[in-house]
């Protein structure tokens, strides 16, 4: 989800502009930039929405000229529809061969070291604070690690493509239409190919941003937001830096429909309220390397309150445009779509109904 923030008239922060991944690599990209899945990490954190990277287990991949080791935080954390992974790249090698994807979009962040983003035959510099923003069917991408390596988060949508698999002819379907298939590892080609070929770095393109170099918007010297992915670079989600004083909220308590939203924490402490329909508010304490999963249409309300040193996070989400937003402290309810925000009288099932006439 991840939209500009309106402004209220007083200069206050509009909760009109709340922020809203990718998981395990299909078995065609095995290791591929898809973000997320893998194994089962079920701790009643997870059960939550929450994960930390200090447990979750890293997948090593080694084949040719790539070499990386993953980490599936999504699938750890419970995304639905959208994933992350976690991935360190050898020094000197690729994270995955170059590919790009026809419906899902990638959103990079750089967490450590150095390298080149590889871009449709292309290289630029990338170093930590950076964000590379990939748009669907847009143009074949991967990295390659500097002399001391490269680590980075990569946030993606999911989408269910139908494929149609005839073991006996080996044909995948397209519709009516269909190709040869193979069932074993793509990488083994890859790894068999000539060496990527990278030539001097050039200027970096649009798609690269840093959080020191993008325009930041400060919310009263308490919230301080640096809009990476905005509507104007990316179009199925958005991510964005953000940094919270000591004991002061980000967001106000709201939830989503049909936006996920992805949270991970980068320095500082904080405190997850989860707020239920009914029952009391549930907080989880937070550090650097957790990773907050909010699938939509969960009905359990989220927000977050910065430990006593501040906290820094990314705020990753989709962009729906039939969402929808409830607001339980205040009982608004944000239709987002057409833009209308008001209140209305909560009922119960039958209010109303004269079953007595049933």
């Amino acid at each position: 989800m991840l939209r500009h923030r309106h402004r209220s008239q007083h200069g206050r922060r509009d909760p009109r502009g709340v922020r809203g991944i990718h998981d395990r690599p299909q078995d065609g990209l095995r290791r591929g930039a898809v973000a997320g899945a893998g194994p089962e990490v079920l701790t009643h954190c997870a059960a939550m929405g929450v994960a930390h990277w200090d447990e979750v287990e890293f997948h090593r991949s080694a084949k040719g000229e790539m070499d990386a080791e993953w980490q599936w935080l999504g699938h750890a954390a419970g995304t639905r529809g959208v994933g992350v992974n976690r991935i360190r790249v050898a020094p000197g090698r690729l994270p995955t061969p170059p590919h790009s994807h026809r419906a899902s979009e990638e959103l990079f962040f750089v967490l450590a070291g150095s390298g080149l983003a590889w871009q449709a035959g292309g290289v630029h510099e990338v170093r930590p604070r950076d964000c590379v923003i990939h748009r669907p069917n847009e143009m074949e991408h991967t990295f390659v690690a500097g002399p001391d390596g490269l680590e980075y988060l990569v946030f993606g949508t999911r989408h269910p493509t139908e494929l149609g698999w005839l073991p006996r002819s080996r044909a995948i379907r397209f519709g009516w239409r269909w190709v040869e298939g193979r069932d074993d590892d793509p990488w083994e080609v890859e790894a068999t190919v000539e060496p990527l070929a990278v030539g001097e770095p050039s200027p970096r393109p649009g798609n690269i941003v840093n959080v020191d170099e993008v325009e930041h918007e400060e919310h009263e010297g308490l919230v301080t937001t640096a809009p990476l992915a905005t509507r104007e670079r990316s179009t199925l989600a958005g991510l964005h830096w953000e940094k919270i004083a000591a004991g002061h909220r980000g967001c106000v308590p709201h939830c989503h429909s049909a936006e996920e939203e992805v949270f991970v924490i980068l320095e500082g402490t904080a405190t997850l309220e989860l707020w239920p329909r009914e029952g009391d508010v549930e907080e989880t304490a937070l550090r650097a390397g957790h990773v907050v999963a909010r699938p939509a249409g969960t009905r359990v309300s989220h927000s977050f309150r910065a430990g006593p040193d501040g906290v820094t996070m990314l705020i990753y989400g989709t962009r729906e445009t039939n969402d929808i937003c409830w607001y339980p402290r205040s009982n608004k309810i944000y239709w987002r779509g057409v833009g209308v925000m008001g209140r209305i009288e909560q009922l119960e099932y039958f209010d109303g109904e004269p079953v007595e006439d049933d």
